[in-house]
Parts: structure tokens; sequence; C-alpha cells
């Protein structure tokens, strides 16, 4: 029999017999986890795997069919006796040699014998003796032929382990067997069968804490198996490996100038900067600072990028030369694709990026288990980035080349955050440049190191040339300063603060209308301004009938509603379809499998919006995706409604474009009176303007003193307000409704001599 010997380290566990320091087998219980322990039980459940026995959960006990073919081959007799149990034992497991057969029968006798002396009857001894024997035949078997060798056999058992199975399991031990006892629950149940832990030791390492949750064998092997196959994954690996930004001093700038050279010795690794710096330290000096940053990197010969704002998206062409299929499983997705990183140039680089990207993908894959369409989406995007900017980043690269990768203003979503963790696992520095505090970078890394500063700066584009340069002075910041304390979250608002706005149609009385219709946008209900856009609410109404039939009074309520920023439309239709339109030809090169194209329309000869601002071009643009998308007119996507109103949206009276020039999305907004008198239906043209507007922002009143359904005709559902003020009347004739610019009606004189 062997002793139970206590271990230097986990290891001692694969040491073989005649390689330890004492000869000796082990026998610990493991009550608490860490890496180390994590590790070591793959190591040793593979070993006891192959070599040994590995029990989840009980051990069977004998059923009726066991115990019926153990009496029919061995009888009832039973002597408490070693050489009785030795002579059964060569009957019973014949494999077993002459050294094992004696170790075995020499430990069953033991553990009976201190049965005997804790008082149990030779019935219960008996009892035993059988339930060992079947145990051995129908579990262990597989291993008491292996006892006594230079290879010990594994035992592995998890779980709260009972009276009878530690007895076995110490048996076998004794005999030559290392034992390991997994317990999730603690000591407390083994301690009721080995109080002075006798039988074997428990295991004390330091960091150890509770078991993960769900950890368990089936944990073990799937992670095994995930081992496995990431290694068939990965193939040979790369000679180089990134050491990411152990060797910095904590100064971005400075970081990133030292040469790749000088950044450390072994030849094992490639040197690389992974940081982001949120703020400015000098808003007097930052620009100038960046200036300067990429001539020293460029004059180092340094591969340089800078990407500003935001990662353009794959294109439609990037993408179609991606090869790719449809896939079951992650490993077969990860070796199909991965074939399209390429750089036959330098093999070791191109091993480098592999091993990147296969990093990537699998710690992206535990958030997205099991949605690989998802996932291949994924790894399409990191592959279209890597192949656009690979000639500038990696031309005639050899280590330890460095290159520089600089993203000014940090990243908007999560396939560029993924795309810029997955470019600091290679020989590149990435530096995030984050100046202006109120926007925010979603990366989150583990290896990324941050600066941060308390200042803030607004800077949308890196400065690559001097025309990009431009520094304000103390007295300039000093204004920025003050103009973010009056109008940040104050209830004022700068002249054209805001470039966004949503609109919001609001629900009111008739009677309200006049209240709020020259009312400052500021003060009506719902006004809000979230993340940099103004949620602005409008008034979009049709008012049917004429008050108590009062034709004066009537035209004196509609002429008080008109301001100097008031359109008005006195007959309709106001546009008619056969009305010259210059963009009518080319709207169907305007939109494209459903999509706007916007650039396509800017660069168009006939596009008259051009002299506009850009942040209005780019709210007339989202309007009129929205007034598409939200199909508010009828129709929109059948028999080419939606060219009509790209064509409409695109050719909108001059006086009309100067309001939503001048509009300020905080003050008053610009006005639409549409006024029909008349039996007829306003032109789908109409339509599509009054909706736009809308959308835009407007205050949109339709007058309808016939009643008649003349508005409604080509919106989609309710989306303007009614309301019924009086009786219907006809045929009348609309007066002069003009004001002064003042805002005041004019009087006779003013119209007769001018001002």
């Amino acid at each position: 029999m062997l002793e139970h010997k206590k271990i230097q380290n986990l290891n001692d566990y694969f040491v073989e017999l005649n390689k330890r320091p004492v000869k000796g087998v082990y026998f610990y219980r493991i009550n608490a986890y860490s890496k180390e322990i994590g590790d070591f039980i793959k190591k040793y459940y593979d070993a006891a795997r192959r070599t040994g026995v590995v029990i989840e959960g009980k051990i069977p006990n004998p059923d009726e069919k066991n115990l019926s073919f153990y009496t029919e081959m061995m009888g009832n007799d039973f002597q408490m006796s070693e050489n009785f149990i030795s002579t059964h034992l060569k009957k019973w497991l014949s494999r077993m040699n002459d050294f094992q057969r004696q170790s075995v029968a020499a430990s069953i006798y033991n553990s009976l014998y201190t049965m005997h002396k804790e008082g149990k009857t030779d019935n219960m001894l008996k009892n035993a003796y059988i339930k060992f024997m079947c145990w051995l035949y129908y579990k262990f078997e597989r291993i008491v032929n292996q006892l006594g060798e230079n290879n010990i056999p594994k035992i592995l058992y998890e779980g709260d382990i009972s009276h009878y199975e530690l007895m076995l399991i110490s048996i076998l031990s004794d005999a030559g067997c290392d034992v390991v006892l997994l317990q999730y629950n603690g000591d407390a149940a083994y301690l009721k069968s080995d109080p002075k832990s006798l039988l074997s030791y428990n295991l004390e390492l330091q960091g150890m804490v509770a078991f993960p949750t769900g950890y368990s064998l089936k944990s073990v092997r799937d992670e095994i198996q995930n081992d496995m196959n990431n290694e068939r994954l990965y193939g040979q690996p790369p000679k180089l490996s990134n050491c990411t930004n152990a060797w910095i001093k904590g100064k971005g700038f400075e970081d990133i100038l030292e040469s790749p050279a000088l950044r450390g010795t072994d030849e094992r690794f490639f040197y690389n900067l992974f940081c982001r710096i949120n703020g400015v330290e000098d808003r007097l000096t930052y620009v100038n600072d960046l200036f300067k940053l990429q001539q020293e990197l460029r004059n180092s010969k340094r591969r340089l990028v800078i990407v500003n704002e935001e990662i353009p998206k794959p294109t439609p062409e990037e993408i179609a030369g991606i090869k790719r299929g449809n896939y079951a499983k992650l490993d077969q997705m990860i070796l199909n694709i991965i074939g399209n990183i390429q750089y036959s140039a330098n093999i070791e680089l191109q091993k480098i990026m592999h091993k990147a990207f296969i990093d990537i993908i699998l710690m992206e894959s535990q958030k997205d288990a099991g949605n690989i369409n998802k996932l291949t989406n994924k790894a399409v995007y990191l592959i279209c980035w890597l192949k656009r900017y690979m000639p500038e980043l990696f031309s005639n690269w050899k280590a330890p080349d460095i290159a520089c990768f600089i993203y000014m203003g940090g990243c908007r979503d999560h396939n560029e955050a993924l795309f810029i963790s997955f470019l600091a696992k290679l020989p590149i520095d990435v530096l995030i440049l984050c100046p202006n505090l109120n926007t925010k970078c979603c990366l989150e890394d583990k290896f990324l190191y941050e600066e941060n500063y308390s200042e803030t700066l607004a800077v949308d584009k890196y400065p690559e040339d001097n025309s990009h340069v431009r520094m304000g002075t103390m007295a300039y910041h000093a204004e920025r300063d003050l103009d973010t304390i009056m109008y940040q979250d104050s209830g004022m608002y700068r002249n054209r603060q805001y470039g966004k706005a949503n609109a919001i149609s609001l629900q009111t009385m008739y009677e309200e209308i006049k209240i709020l219709w020259d009312q400052e946008l500021k003060y009506r209900p719902g006004f809000s301004t979230v993340n940099d856009v103004v949620n602005i609410p409008v008034i979009f109404a049709k008012v049917s009938g004429v008050k108590d039939g009062l034709i004066a009074k009537y035209w004196e309520s509609v002429r008080e509603l008109v301001t100097p920023d008031t359109f008005i439309i006195k007959k309709a239709p106001y546009i008619q379809q056969t009305d010259a339109n210059p963009m009518k030809e080319y709207v169907a090169e305007f939109y494209k499998n459903g999509r706007l194209q916007t650039e396509k329309i800017k660069n168009h000869p006939k596009y008259a919006y051009g002299i506009l601002r850009d942040d209005i071009q780019e709210l007339i643009f989202d309007k009129l995706r929205a007034l598409i998308e939200q199909k508010l007119i009828k129709n929109t996507g059948i028999n080419g409604t939606e060219y009509v109103i790209i064509a409409q949206v695109l050719n909108l009276p001059k006086e009309i474009i100067r309001m939503i020039q001048n509009f300020d999305f905080t003050k008053k907004n610009p006005k639409l009176i549409y006024i029909n008198t008349a039996e007829t239906v306003i032109s789908l043209e109409d339509s599509i303007l009054t909706a736009f507007l809308n959308l835009i922002g407007f205050d949109i009143i339709f007058f309808v003193p016939t009643g008649y359904q003349s508005v409604e005709r080509y919106f989609n559902g309710n989306i303007i307000e009614e309301h019924q003020i009086g009786e219907y009347k006809y045929d009348m004739q609309v007066p002069n409704l003009s004001v002064s610019s003042s805002g005041r009606r004019m009087t006779w004189r003013e119209k007769l001599f001018g001002r």
C-alpha cells in the first residue's frame, strides 16, 4: 500500500511515481476556485478520462442483476480475512496481477477492520464487502489492473461524497490511485464521514474564491472542447505577439512618438500603444499639438492613418469582395472567412492578423452565442475595414515596424469598437482622441489605457495641414465657456444653436390655435432638447365651416394668424401635376433599392439647394427620407409615388426655401395657411408639400369653409387634426390678408402709399 503525501504544487499530480520526491499518492479535496485551480482541473479531468475514472454524481448502488451475478460467480461466503479477500479478487477481477490484488485486498481488509472496531456487525461488514466488490467490477475495473505502475491512475469525483463511496475511493487510493474530490458545496458533507481529515487533505492556495456559478465538469468538458477547436482554428501560431501598453510612460502624445525600436528588446513581442485621451490638457495649444504630432510621425517615416468622426461603413463593393457562405457552426465560419485575410508579402504579419481576428471573433461569440449570421456580418465588417486600410498601414512591413491609427471623435457603435480592438492586437499604435467631453466613445476594452482631462474642446477634424489648423485665443475660449454656461440647460438658446429637429403635432382645441400660433416654440407644451435634437411642437390642422356663419368675422380670425413669416395659399390646387419641374426627369437616379442617393443629388447640376447651409441640406434630406419611409402620402412605394415625392421636395418654391433657411428651431417657426373655398381637391403635389413642411416644423392650417374632404385625399391615416367650428359656406371670396412688416394689419393708407 502507498502512503498519502502532500503536494508542493498542483503539477505534482502529473509526475510519474518513480520521479516523485517521496514514493506515494495524492488525495486532495478542492472546496474553492482560482484560475490556477481551473487550469489544473481541466488537465486532471483529461488525465482521469484517459487513464482513470471520472465520477459525476453518485456511484450507482449495485442493482438486483449486479448482486445476482456476483452471487452466481462468488457465492454468499464472507470471511473477515485478507487471504479470503485476495482469493476472491483473483476470481472476480482476473486481470489484476498478484501485487495489485494484494494491495487492494489489504486496503479492503483495513477498511472493514476499521468498521469492525467501530462496532459494525458481521452482516454489515459482509454487505459493505459485496458493495465494494460490485463497485470495483462495474465502475473501477479499468484501473485496478494499472495499480502500482509508474503512470498512476487518476480518480476525479464531483459532488458531496457518501460514507461508503469515500471508503472505497480511499481503498483505491491506498492501493495506488491519485484522487481529487471536487466539492462545490464545501467540506461539511465530507467531514461527517472523516471529521479529522485522516483520509485526504484540504487544498489551500492563495487567491481561492467560491466556484463560479454554473461551474461543473460538464462546463470543463465544453471548455476543453473549445480549446481543442481553437487549436485547430489558430493553426501554427505567429512568432510575434503584442506587448500592449506595458512599456508606456502614460503620456499619449509622447508615447506614440517613441521609436518602436526603443520600446523593448524581447524579440518575441512587438510593442504597441492602445490609448484614449478624453478632454484636452490645454485648449490654447491642443490643435497645434495635434498638427505637430502628425508632422513628427510622418517625418519619422511611420505609416499613419487618420479617421475623423466615423469609420465610413463598408460599401456594397467592399462587402461583395468578401468570400463567404452559409455556416452552421462558429469554427466553420472562422476557418472559411479568414481566408480573405491575405498578406503574401509577409507571412508572419498574416499569421498575426489571423490570430487577432480569431481572438476578436471568439470573444464576440461569447456575447452572441449561437447567432452565427450576426457574427458573420461583424466578421465581414472587420475584414472590409482591414482590407481598406491595410495598404496604408502595412505596405512593406517588417518587424519592428509599428504603424499609427488615429481616430478623432471616438467609436460611435459596436462595430467600430470591435474594429479598433482588432487593430490594437496588430503592430499598430491606436490613439483615440475625444477632446469634446460631451461626445462619448462607446469602446470598452480591458487593454485600453485612458488619459482624462477636465478641459473640453469641440474639434471635429484632425488638423493634417495648415489649412485645417485653427487656434482659439484665450478670449475666444472664455466666450465659449460663458456660452456653455448660459445656453446649456438654462432655457436660453443662442442663435441657431441646434441643427436637427423633430416635429411633434399638437392636439389642441380650436381656440388654442390663436394662443399658440405666434408663440415661440420653447414656450409650447412638449418642447424639449435631447442629444442636440430639438423636439418642436407644431400645429397641423384643418378648420371646417364658419363660426356662427359670420363671414366678415371669419376672415378677420384668419387675418389675425397672418405673421411676417407666413406663406399663404388662396386657391386649390397650388401646385398642379402639369407644372414645370426640372427634377422630374432625374428622380430615377436619386432613389435606388429603397435608398435615397443623397450624394448623387448633391452633385447633380440641377440641384438647387447647394447654396443652403450644410445642416439645412441635411435637414431637408432627413425629412424627405422620413416622408417616404413613414408613408405619410398614400400609395408611397406604389406606381412611382415616391418619385413624385422626391421631385416635389427638390423643387420647393423659393420663398419657402428661404423660410426653411431662416428657421431657428428654438424661436418662432414659419407658417403656412392654405385656404380652399371652392369645390376642388388639393393636388398630390400640394399634399406632399404640406406633409413635408409639417415634418420640417412649419405650423400649417387649412381653412375649408365648405367642410368638403378636399385636404385628406392623399394623406395616409389621420395625420391632420380637424376642427368643426360652424355652418358650411360656399363660393366665398378670399379678401386681402396682407400684414405689415411689424406683424400688424396694414391700413388702407399704407396699402395705397407704402411706408
